[in-house]
Parts: C-alpha cells; sequence; structure tokens
C-alpha cells in the first residue's frame, strides 16, 4: 500500500473525487457535472442511475490523474449531499424512481398535515429536526405512496431506503453492504439521535417499513470493498459522512464551540457541542456532529437552502455573468446609495424561518438598478443569511458573538469581496483556510486515519492552516443600517 486515500464528493450539482496522497495533498481531481431534474415548480430530481456512473467516471479520472493505481489505495471516504432519497430494488439494484432532492417542497402540504396533529414536538424530541420537507423521512413516505406498489413491495422486503452514501455503498459493493454512517442516519427525520437507532414510532406515523432501511454504523469503520471489477482492484470502505459534518471534520471542528460554514449550493453553519445535546429555542437542528469509536459528537446547525445557488441563477437564468467567479468582481461595482436586497427563498426558507412556501423576491430596485446591483444583493443574501443563523446560535449556545470566529469552505470563499462583506455582515472574523477541499478532505480523514495512514484528530487538528482572516471593517451604522433592510425584506417575503 502507498497511503493513498480517495475522496468521493457526491454533490448536488456535480460528482467529484480526489486522490490525497500520503501527506494530505491533492494528487488527482475528476468533476462531472449531472442533470437537474424539475418536473414541477418546487420539485427537484436526481437520476441515481446518472449520479453513479458520474461517480464511477470521477474515480477513473482522478485516479489517470494522479498517476495511480487502484492497489494502491489504502481506502475510500465517501461524502454526500443529505437527505437526497433513493429507493431500489433489493434484487437487481435498479432504482424505482428518480431521485427526490433535499431541495425537493413536495411534501410541503404533508408536514403542514402531520403538524396540525401536533407531532412536529415528537419528531423534534426524537430527531433533533423539524418537520419540514427538507429531510429524508416525508419524501421516502411520498414515494411509497405514488410509485405504483411500492409500499407492498417494501413491506415484503423487496426494497431498500438509502441517502446517496447509501446507493453508492451498495453499487460500490455489488450489493454486498447495506449501510449508511450515523451523520446521514440523523438527517432522516427517522433516526433516534438519543438512542441512536431507527425510531419504530416514527417509521410507523409515515408508514415505512423498518426492513427497508440501512445498518447505521460510525463515520469511520468497515463499509465493505468495491467490486475489483470496476477500478482494478478491491479497495476498502472505510469513512462515510454527510457533506456538511465531512466539512466541519475537514474544518478540524473538533472542540466545543468551533463553527464553520459551508457554501455550496447552500450555506450550512455548524457549530459543535460536544457531547451536549443542546435543543434549540431559536429553530435550529441538533445533529450529529460525528461519531467515532461509538461516541457521538453533537451540533447545533442552521441549513440556507440558496447561497450558491444564486450565483448560479445570475449566470444561467439571469444571464448577467458567465463564470460564477465573476460575481464578486462585478459586486464590488454596484453603486453604493442603492439597497436592494435579494432573498432568495428560491425553494422556500430554510432556518431560522422554515418557510417552505415562500418564494424569491427583490427589494429596492430603482430604474437605475443593473446587473451589478444583482449581483451585489445575490452575494449579500448569503451574508445575512449567515448572520440569522449565528444570531440564532449565539442564543442557544453559551458563547456570545465576540468569541465567534468562523472558518469557512467551498466554492463561494473563493471571492475575497465575498468574504470581506461576509465579516462585516457578521461583525466577527472570518478564516479561510489554505485548503479549500475541505468536504473532501474530511472524509478523506476519516478513511486515512481508519487505514492507519493519517493522524488522528489531535494530529490533523495541528495541520489545519489558515489562509487569510478578514477582519470585518465595516461601521457599526452602516451594519445596522442594511441588517434592518434585510429584516424587513424577508417579513415581506414570509408566506
Amino acid at each position: 500500500m502507498s497511503g493513498y486515500i480517495l475522496a468521493i464528493d457526491q454533490g448536488t450539482t456535480s460528482s467529484r473525487a480526489i486522490v490525497f496522497d500520503r501527506d494530505m495533498r491533492v494528487a488527482g481531481v475528476g468533476q462531472k457535472e449531472f442533470t437537474q431534474i424539475y418536473p414541477q415548480s418546487g420539485w427537484v430530481e436526481h437520476d441515481p442511475e446518472e449520479i453513479w456512473k458520474s461517480v464511477v467516471t470521477t474515480i477513473r479520472q482522478a485516479l489517470k490523474q494522479a498517476g495511480v493505481e487502484a492497489s494502491e489505495i489504502s481506502g475510500i471516504g465517501i461524502t454526500n449531499q443529505r437527505e437526497t432519497v433513493v429507493v431500489w430494488e433489493r434484487e437487481s439494484g435498479k432504482p424505482i424512481h428518480n431521485a427526490i432532492v433535499w431541495q425537493d417542497r413536495r411534501t410541503a402540504s404533508y408536514c403542514e398535515k402531520l403538524k396540525r396533529q401536533d407531532l412536529e414536538k415528537t419528531f423534534t424530541r426524537k430527531t433533533g429536526l423539524l418537520l419540514d420537507p427538507y429531510f429524508s423521512g416525508t419524501k421516502l413516505s411520498w414515494m411509497l405512496a405514488n410509485v405504483k406498489g411500492a409500499r407492498a413491495r417494501a413491506a415484503r422486503g423487496e426494497l431498500c431506503f438509502g441517502t446517496i452514501d447509501c446507493f453508492l455503498i451498495w453499487r460500490l459493493t455489488g450489493g454486498k453492504s447495506f449501510v449508511t454512517d450515523a451523520t446521514n442516519a440523523s438527517r432522516t427525520l427517522l433516526f433516534n439521535i438519543s438512542t441512536e437507532e431507527w425510531d419504530p414510532e416514527l417509521l410507523k406515523i409515515l408508514r415505512i417499513p423498518a426492513g427497508m432501511l440501512p445498518e447505521v454504523k460510525d463515520c469511520a469503520a468497515d463499509f465493505g470493498v468495491t467490486e475489483k471489477s470496476l477500478f482494478g482492484a478491491e479497495i476498502p470502505i472505510l469513512g462515510v459522512a454527510g457533506d456538511q459534518q465531512a466539512a466541519t471534520i475537514g474544518q478540524a471542528c473538533f472542540e466545543p464551540g468551533m463553527l464553520k460554514s459551508t457554501y455550496g449550493t447552500g450555506c450550512f453553519a455548524l457549530l459543535n457541542t460536544g457531547t451536549d445535546m443542546v435543543r434549540s429555542k431559536n429553530r435550529l437542528l441538533t445533529t450529529i456532529a460525528y461519531r467515532l469509536d461509538g461516541k457521538t459528537t453533537y451540533a447545533l446547525e442552521g441549513s440556507i437552502f440558496i447561497a450558491g445557488a444564486a450565483v448560479q441563477w445570475l449566470r444561467d437564468g439571469l444571464k448577467v455573468i458567465k463564470k460564477a467567479e465573476e460575481s464578486g468582481k462585478l459586486a464590488a461595482d454596484a453603486d453604493p446609495t442603492q439597497d436592494v436586497y435579494l432573498v432568495p427563498a428560491f425553494t422556500g426558507l430554510g432556518a431560522p424561518h422554515w418557510d417552505p412556501d415562500a418564494r424569491g423576491a427583490i427589494y429596492g430596485m430603482t430604474r437605475n438598478t443593473g446587473p451589478a446591483e444583482f449581483a451585489r444583493a445575490a452575494l449579500e443574501a448569503v451574508c445575512y443569511q449567515t448572520r440569522d443563523l449565528l444570531d440564532a446560535m449565539h442564543k442557544d449556545w453559551k458563547t456570545s458573538g465576540a468569541d465567534t470566529v468562523l472558518r469557512v469552505d467551498g466554492g463561494m470563499v473563493a471571492s475575497d469581496w465575498t468574504m470581506q462583506r461576509l465579516a462585516d455582515i457578521l461583525d466577527a472574523p472570518v478564516d479561510r483556510p489554505t485548503i479549500l477541499e475541505t468536504t473532501a478532505l474530511g472524509a478523506a480523514w476519516l478513511a486515512g486515519q481508519r487505514a492507519g495512514v493519517w493522524p488522528k484528530q489531535q494530529g490533523f487538528a495541528k495541520a489545519w492552516a489558515r489562509d487569510t482572516r478578514f477582519e470585518p471593517q465595516m461601521d457599526a451604522k452602516t451594519r445596522a443600517k442594511k441588517l434592518k433592510g434585510w429584516h424587513e425584506a424577508v417579513r415581506r417575503t414570509l408566506s
């Protein structure tokens, strides 16, 4: 074994594979976008077969670019878009329907029905989550109710349910491993984060047979080995974590009070609360940050549905930029006298509002408003939403805003303008690491330390390095004025 580690990063818009060497440096990368399917307004689907093919393709690309044989890979770590639902036939491995994506809103009315039955408290107490179509459970229930014969087949044990990690492991191992990890399980509305088992009461409410659920393992564990025919050698799968938990690990946020925020398609902030399962009074989520050696670490999480997706909207919808990286430069040219606010509720609003029926809106436009003002509004919306999350966290957690240092990652953090504006709006330092591939790195670390080729927690934390610290520069009066305008825009947008 040469000590290489392979990370599979299966995201919302693309699949990536990264080969890391023994020194945790990137040796090879493969990436492939796949189709976003919108059957109706508010519905979002992916083709699981296209995702599977994209993963195999990118792994082969990464191995080739690194000049590495599969036999030289000591282990695979998988990280994935969370909450996205796949159901497949146990015998053939064939999906019975497109994957229903975390962004999908089709079960909003079902969630409202459950709330009217006064069941949200039950779900929140057991899972740490709220009744929102974002989570997997109601999507799975919808699939069983709406795909012909699915519920009966599930009851007979013919169907398997999993999040994307589980489906990929099943395929990679030729159907030998039907497993997931604790972080992905904790996002399903079906997993009791106190007992750390699938919850019979919740399964009964949502009419989901227990037999279609996978075994739940630690984040670093033996998840099976890949079929030799795929890459030329068997490779052990040794690490799994949902994308936001993997980013938390990749940012080495191992101590209680450490905070990271990832800016990909959406934005997700996680605050490590250690062994303390903090029950939010401000509509944040209580979730599992990671589980290692049977010991669970918890987190408070704030979820924003639209972050980088707003930049994609500038590029693909409005066509005011050709490349995502142009957005910061365009925003810097915006007229400072115009107060334009974009509330990007394209698929509803996440934390702390949880309004699935809200839709996007723009406020403050004048005749002089143009592409630069739209770009600034889109980027500032991410900053304002992050501030809302941090304010809620500080109410739930024992630290004050003055203690905050935010570690950031994801595609948007490459923009200096955006990160400076984020620090300004938060009134807190923002740290950008030298390695921006923190989600993939977190998954790789789980596998690497399990394989014995990478350091354990303490050594890994010491290796974390900061590239740039952005200190707040905006004066308090300007910040207060901008935040007041934002909160008014959100108030007008809520359904």
